[in-house]
This record gives C-alpha cells, structure tokens and sequence, in this order.
C-alpha cells in the first residue's frame, strides 16, 4: 500500500468514527519525515481516543504497521505514527493553538486542502 491509499485510509477511519474537519495535507516537497499529515478535530479525549483506536485497527487489518503512537494518556492531541502518514488527532483548541495547516500548507490557498483523490490498486 502506497502513502497515498494510506492516507485515504486513515481519512476514510477518522470519518467513519465522525471525526469533524479533517484535513489532509501532501508535505512531501516540504518534509523527509513523511508523504503526508492527516489532521481531524474530536469533540472529547473519549472521542480523540476512539479515532486513534479505530484508525489503529483498521491500519492494522489492511496489513500495514503503526510505527509510533503518542499522546494516548493525555489525549487533547494524540499522534499515530504510520510511516507515509502521520495522523494528528486533537481537540478543538489544542488544534487551533497549534495551527498546523497553517505551518504545513505552504502550497494552497487557505481552505483549499484536498484529501487526496482514489487511486486504484496496481498490484
């Protein structure tokens, strides 16, 4: 699986469990460290934790290994480690204080941060 199905799938995780404003940014002209940073705002530290725990399963159940996870006890921003993508999962005013689009979206208007489209299997 290639970052960018990757990043659909965590995209795909996050909304199913109604994670709310979630970006996806494409930072590899920007970064080594990964392909891409996938942001999504939860409504509580349950809600924050059941993201990372449905996103962690379904990582999982496509075959593919979560390199890192932090933040799980404090949980206002946990962070799951998956390689070609790093997910940030956080509250609502830890999001706003960090502003990571902002640091991160160097290449688009404000606004304007698509999840990457289907791309189809060429295996």
């Amino acid at each position: 699986m290639n970052s960018t199905q990757l990043s659909q799938l965590a995209v795909h995780a996050l909304e199913e469990m109604k994670g709310q404003d979630i970006v996806c940014l494409n930072v590899q002209e920007l970064t080594q460290i990964t392909d891409y940073m996938v942001i999504v705002t939860g409504t509580s530290t349950t809600h924050l934790r059941s993201l990372a725990e449905e996103l962690t399963r379904q990582v999982k159940e496509a075959g593919q290994a979560i390199l890192g996870d932090e933040g799980r006890d404090s949980a206002e921003w946990i962070l799951v480690d998956l390689g070609g993508v790093v997910v940030h999962i956080m509250l609502a005013r830890t999001r706003a204080l960090y502003s990571l689009e902002d640091l991160w979206n160097f290449g688009s208007k404000p606004g304007e941060v698509p999840v990457p489209p289907a791309v189809k299997d060429e295996d």
